[in-house]
């Protein structure tokens, strides 16, 4: 295959293109589809197992909010004590806290 043989679309979603008859009809076919005629039999079903093991998505980014905290000035010296990357591991400390309290009152 050549470069010249690729072909590239672009979709605009702020404007996307306007849906055929054809595309209209099935989609209030499918709206009007009782959830129990859903075939979904090649969707496997996820066990206990599948979310114990989960993993959040990778390149998930939480938005970061800038606060003022007081703090005992021993254990902000005890964080700040393994050179830069303080407030991430504050950060981390305080994360692992917050799963473990919610995975608790499952």
């Amino acid at each position: 295959m050549s470069r010249k043989d690729i072909v590239r679309y672009a979709v605009d979603l702020e404007r996307p293109a306007a849906l055929s008859a054809r595309q209209r009809s099935e989609l209030k076919a499918l709206v009007s589809l009782a959830e129990g005629h859903v075939d979904t039999s090649d969707i496997p079903p996820l066990t206990e197992t599948f979310w114990k093991n989960a993993v959040r998505n990778r390149f998930y980014r939480p938005v970061k909010q800038q606060v003022t905290v007081r703090m005992d000035a021993d254990v902000l010296n005890w964080l700040r004590s393994s050179g830069r990357g303080y407030q991430t591991k504050l950060n981390c400390i305080l994360r692992q806290a917050m799963l473990e309290e919610i995975g608790s009152k499952d």
